[in-house]
């Protein structure tokens, strides 16, 4: 196994968080510029979220398949299959102005993203020592949020500047860069076997993942607590270019600078776990981001921000958590078992980008702190039944060693 900090440690981390960057960069580029889309296309909020979350809906259905190609074909190939189809998507994209063609593209843009990340946790999980996973983890995520704070900024400030085809281009020069990269850096596995003929047993494997509460509650929580994350944010883009603030979109764009507190955050999870209960430490999570959630309903710029803060650390640290929770509570097809996580977690994603945005067009953001109160308690319920389980299962273990 790779030790932590080997020379083999420092290239699987660097080279999976660069894809990882360019996976959110990619996924994300398009949801500051939903206010400036909708203008442009006449449609409803409700209407021009398809355009975001077709790409994360599309990504939640194909990761299990992407999981299980990658037992037969390894996680590298399929990780630099989905890594290299990115870039080519994003170049077709930029030959139509058609909003269902561009819907459609970001949905086999979705698809492409899935491929990299059903399985990068699956490669970390096999080839590096626990310990260097569980610093590693922590990273990897911290990726995600850099590269969905640079997709979005960059979408936001180049698509209020120039064009929504610029952003793209943009994005799609980048990611070819980076492809390059991880193609030469990542390296190959050596602690696994590629198998063959066995889509009924990964079947199997995911009716036992969804079977075992202890690991499809952590699923539940890593879907609502997207859910309420992702889509806060889009709800705010939508109101800072409302009445009474009027920002542009390209100063709308910025407050994602703020999921660099869950950048911060989520590299703090490894060392909660060393000494402190993971699922103390969800509900840590979650209450910051309710906190957040409930400042930002103050009627001023400082406030939204600092409660965006708030809801990234929050967030960000409570998805850390449950996220290796699932890769470490599973004792076999890890890979299948880390994609059905992120099936939950992105179609939380999507739903909740409808049921908040619907919750604006009832009643602007009054009526999205209700709604959101409801997913938090959700939340909260969810956490008190993992722990019942946990508690159940530790019991049933001591009886048997008696």
């Amino acid at each position: 196994m790779i030790e932590f900090n080997s020379i083999q440690y420092q290239k699987v981390t660097w080279s999976l968080a660069l894809g990882s960057f360019l996976v959110f960069c990619n996924l994300y580029v398009f949801q500051p510029i939903l206010p400036q889309m909708a203008n442009h296309f006449s449609v409803s909020e409700t209407q021009i979220n398809w355009l975001f979350a077709i790409s994360t809906l599309a990504l939640s259905v194909f990761l299990v398949p992407w999981a299980i190609t990658s037992e037969t074909l390894g996680r590298r190939t399929v990780i630099l299959i989905g890594l290299w189809a990115m870039p080519i998507i994003g170049t077709v994209m930029l030959v139509s102005d058609e909003l269902w063609t561009l819907i459609l593209l970001r949905g086999l843009m979705g698809i492409a993203l899935a491929a990299f990340a059903a399985v990068a946790v699956a490669y970390m999980v096999e080839e590096l020592s626990q310990k260097a996973f569980m610093q590693a983890i922590g990273g990897y995520i911290a990726a995600n949020s850099l590269g969905g704070i640079t997709g979005r900024v960059l979408g936001g400030v180049i698509s209020d500047f120039y064009s929504w085809q610029t952003a793209v281009a943009v994005i799609a020069v980048l990611t070819f860069a980076g492809c390059i990269f991880v193609t030469l850096l990542l390296p190959k596995q050596r602690h696994f076997v590629p198998t063959s003929g066995l889509f009924f047993h990964h079947n199997r494997a995911l009716i036992h993942h969804l079977n075992n509460p202890i690991v499809w509650c952590a699923m539940l929580i890593g879907g609502v607590n997207f859910a309420l994350f992702v889509n806060l944010y889009s709800v705010m883009g939508f109101r800072l270019v409302s009445q009474p603030h009027y920002l542009p979109v390209s100063l709308s764009a910025l407050i994602f600078l703020c999921y660099l507190a869950g950048t911060v955050s989520s590299k703090f999870s490894g060392t909660w776990n060393k000494h402190y209960s993971p699922i103390a430490g969800m509900i840590t999570g979650i209450t910051i981001s309710f906190l957040g959630m409930l400042i930002s309903a103050i009627e001023s710029i400082p406030a939204m921000i600092f409660g965006l803060l708030l809801i990234s650390a929050g967030a960000f640290f409570a998805h850390t958590l449950a996220y290796a929770w699932v890769s470490q509570k599973v004792t076999h097809a890890k890979a299948t078992a880390t994609a059905l996580y992120l099936v939950h977690y992105y179609v939380g994603g999507s739903l909740g980008g409808f049921f908040l945005l619907y919750c604006w067009q009832l009643g602007r953001w009054p009526y999205v702190v209700y709604g959101a109160s409801l997913l938090y308690a959700l939340l909260y319920f969810l956490c008190w039944k993992l722990n019942r389980y946990q508690s159940h299962q530790r019991c049933a273990v001591q009886a048997k060693m008696i």
